[in-house]
C-alpha cells in the first residue's frame, strides 16, 4: 500500500482515536506490570425530499426489446429567485433516478440540489442525501474560477435544460451573448459511475474553471459530521494519497495541482471522486465553509472542494460507498481512500476475513465477528498458555515474595533499600524462570487486534448499519438507554479476574486491580457495538481457556516447578 501523506492542516481528528486507544492500552498494561513487579499485586432531521410528479421523457417510446428506461421525474421546490427571471425560465426540478441514485437538478445554475443513495439511509432512517441542503452556498457542480471570471454570476442564472430520451442524462446550456456555458451529466442504470463534462467560453475564448462541491458531503445525520470530512487526491508523481480537512483552508482556499489520477471529497464511508482523462493534469482547491446542516443548527467548519483540468472539464465521476470491490474495479488506486490506519496490514485482512465469513457462512456481520474472534483466540492459545503458566508460578512463589516483603517492611519508596527489595524479587523470578510481564501478555496480544477492529468499524461501509440481535448498527454504540454489551463485558472482566491466579494478596492492590473492569467499561461504553462484541467474545473464550488450564495438570506442573522439592526418607 502506498504511503498516505498527511500535510500541514491535516487535523488530528483523523488518527487520534487510534493513537489514544494504543496509549490507553499501553498505560493500563504498564499499571499492571508496575503493580506486579514493584508492589506484588495480582495481576447519533434533514428536510424531507420534495414530492415528485412523473413527467415522460422526451424522445418518444422506447423500442420493445430494450429494457424499460428509468423515469425522469420533476418536482417543484423553492429556488433562489434571480433578477428579471421570466416564468418560462424557471423550470421544475429534474429528478434522474437509477437503481442506485436519486439525483435532483435545478436549471438555476444547472446544479445538483439533492444526491440520494437509494441503498443507504441516514440516522433518521431516510435515504441518505450526500448534499447539505442547509448550507446556503453555491450548490454542487457550480463553477469556480480562480483566474479570469465571466462578466456575470453564472451559478445563479437560468439555464436551458434538455433531458436525454432514456432518462439517464441531462444537458444544461446558458448564454448571455458573451458568455456560453455547457454542462452535461450522464448516468448509468446499475452503476455508481457517472460522466460529467463542462465548458465555459467568453467572446469565443475558453475560460479555465473548476467544478465545486461545497458546504458538506456524506452522512450529515451523524453527530460532528464535519470532523469526518476531507478532500483528497492521489499524486501519481509521488505515489501518495494526500488528504486535507477544513483546517488546511482556515487561512483561505488551499490549492494543489499536478498529475493526479483522481481527486474529490470523502467522509468515513462515502466518497465523490473525479477521475480525469488519462494523462490529464488536475487542480484541486480545498475550502473551509462554516455552515449549518439539516440536523444541527450550529455552524461547523465543513470541507469543500473544487476540481478542474483546464479550459474544459471531462470526468468519470464516482459518487457512492467506499466499497473496496467497487473502488478496485474503477481504479485499483481508489481502494486507498479506505484508510485502515497504522495497522492496515492487520485491519484490511481482518476485514476481508470477516467479510468472507459473512458472505459464505452466516450472512450476519455480528456472528461473523464472533466466529473470527473465536478463531483468533484459539490461534493465540499456545501463547496464552505460557502466560497462564507464568501467573501460576507467581502465585506459587507468593510465600517467598511475602518473606522478602516482610524483611523490608515499613521502608518508604525513596529509601535506598527499596531497590534492594525489588532486586531480590526480580532475582527470585529469574531463578525460577518467571516473567513478571507474563500476566500482561494477553492484553498486549489484544492491542493490535483491538485497534484493527476499531478501524474496520470506522471505515468499512459494509459494517455501517449492519445489525446483530438487538444491536441495530454495529458501527455505532447501542441505541439503548442502558447499553447491554458494555455491561456484560464488565461482568466478564470481573469473572476473568476471579479465575486468574493471583500473585499477591495485598488487599489495597487487589482493590486497585478490581477497578480495571470499570475502567475498561468506561472506555468501551461509547465505542462501536461491534468492537465491544469482539472484546466480549474474546473475554468469554479466554474464560473457557482459563477454566481448561485450571482443570488440567498444566497448572499443577507450573506450580510444582518453582516449589522446593519434597523431602523423602526411608523408614
Amino acid at each position: 500500500m502506498a504511503e498516505s501523506n498527511k500535510p500541514s492542516g491535516y487535523t488530528p481528528q483523523q488518527v487520534p482515536m487510534e493513537r489514544n486507544l494504543l496509549i490507553a492500552f499501553v498505560l493500563i498494561g504498564a499499571v499492571m506490570w508496575i503493580s506486579q513487579t514493584y508492589f506484588s499485586p495480582p495481576p447519533k432531521k434533514p428536510a424531507s425530499p420534495p414530492q415528485t410528479v412523473s413527467q415522460p421523457a422526451a424522445g418518444g417510446a422506447t423500442p420493445a426489446p430494450a429494457p424499460k428506461p428509468a423515469p425522469v421525474e420533476t418536482t417543484v421546490s423553492p429556488v433562489k429567485p434571480a433578477p428579471n427571471a421570466s416564468p418560462e425560465q424557471v423550470l421544475p426540478h429534474l429528478v434522474i433516478q437509477t437503481d442506485l441514485y436519486r439525483v435532483e437538478f435545478s436549471n438555476q445554475g444547472g446544479t445538483v440540489r439533492s444526491w440520494q443513495l437509494r441503498q443507504y439511509h441516514g440516522s433518521d432512517g431516510k435515504p441518505l442525501d450526500l448534499v447539505n441542503t442547509a448550507a446556503g452556498l453555491d450548490f454542487p457542480f457550480s463553477l469556480y474560477f480562480n483566474g479570469a471570471k465571466p462578466s456575470n454570476d453564472i451559478n445563479w442564472r437560468w439555464y436551458g435544460q434538455k433531458a436525454d430520451p432514456d432518462g439517464l442524462g441531462v444537458t444544461y446550456q446558458y448564454s448571455d451573448g458573451r458568455t456560453n456555458v455547457r454542462k452535461v451529466f450522464r448516468f448509468q442504470q446499475h452503476s455508481y459511475s457517472t460522466e460529467v463534462a463542462t465548458q465555459v467560453t467568453q467572446d469565443g475564448k475558453p475560460i479555465p474553471h473548476l467544478l465545486e462541491w461545497r458546504g458538506g458531503f456524506g452522512d450529515l445525520t451523524v453527530a460532528s459530521a464535519a470532523a469526518n470530512q476531507r478532500t483528497l487526491y492521489f499524486d501519481v508523481t509521488q505515489n501518495k494519497l494526500v488528504e486535507q480537512n477544513a483546517k488546511a483552508a482556515s487561512n483561505g482556499p488551499a490549492t494543489a495541482s499536478g498529475n493526479f489520477s483522481f481527486g474529490g471529497l470523502a467522509d468515513n464511508y462515502f466518497a465523490a471522486v473525479f477521475l480525469p482523462e488519462s494523462g490529464s493534469s488536475m487542480q484541486t482547491v480545498t475550502f473551509a465553509d462554516r455552515v449549518k446542516t439539516p440536523l444541527d443548527g450550529t455552524p461547523q467548519p465543513f470541507t469543500g472542494v473544487a476540481l478542474g483540468d483546464g479550459d474544459a472539464n471531462r470526468y468519470d465521476l464516482f459518487v457512492g460507498p467506499k466499497d473496496l470491490n467497487l473502488l478496485g474495479k474503477i481504479n485499483p488506486k481508489l481502494t486507498q481512500i479506505v484508510d485502515f490506519g497504522w495497522f492496515w496490514f492487520l485491519a484490511k485482512p481482518l476485514f476481508q476475513i470477516v467479510n468472507y465469513v459473512n458472505g459464505q457462512f452466516v450472512r450476519n456481520y455480528g456472528w461473523s465477528i464472533v466466529l473470527v474472534t473465536i478463531a483468533i483466540n484459539f490461534a493465540l492459545f499456545p501463547l496464552k498458555i505460557n502466560s497462564m503458566k507464568s501467573m501460576r508460578k507467581m502465585q506459587a512463589l507468593k510465600p517467598q515474595i511475602d518473606a522478602i516483603n516482610s524483611k523490608y517492611k515499613g521502608i518508604g519508596l525513596r529509601d535506598p533499600r527499596k531497590g534492594d527489595q525489588n532486586q531480590e524479587v526480580m532475582d527470585l523470578y529469574k531463578k525460577h524462570g518467571v516473567n513478571p510481564m507474563g500476566g500482561c501478555l494477553p492484553m498486549i496480544l489484544q492491542i493490535p487486534f483491538f485497534i484493527a477492529f476499531y478501524k474496520v468499524f470506522s471505515v468499512s461501509v459494509e459494517m455501517r448499519g449492519a445489525s446483530w440481535l438487538w444491536v441495530s448498527d454495529l458501527s455505532q454504540p447501542e441505541h439503548l438507554a442502558i447499553r447491554i454489551l458494555p455491561i456484560v463485558m464488565i461482568a466478564s472482566q470481573f469473572i476473568m479476574q476471579k479465575m486468574t491466579p493471583q500473585a499477591a494478596g495485598d488487599p489495597a492492590q487487589q482493590k486497585m486491580m478490581m477497578l480495571m473492569p470499570l475502567v475498561f467499561g468506561f472506555m468501551f461504553y461509547n465505542f462501536p457495538s461491534g468492537l465491544v462484541l469482539y472484546y466480549l467474545t474474546s473475554n468469554l473464550v479466554s474464560m473457557l481457556q482459563q477454566w481448561f488450564f485450571n482443570k488440567t495438570s498444566l497448572a499443577n506442573v507450573a506450580a510444582e516447578s518453582v516449589l522446593p522439592p519434597k523431602k523423602t526418607g526411608r523408614k
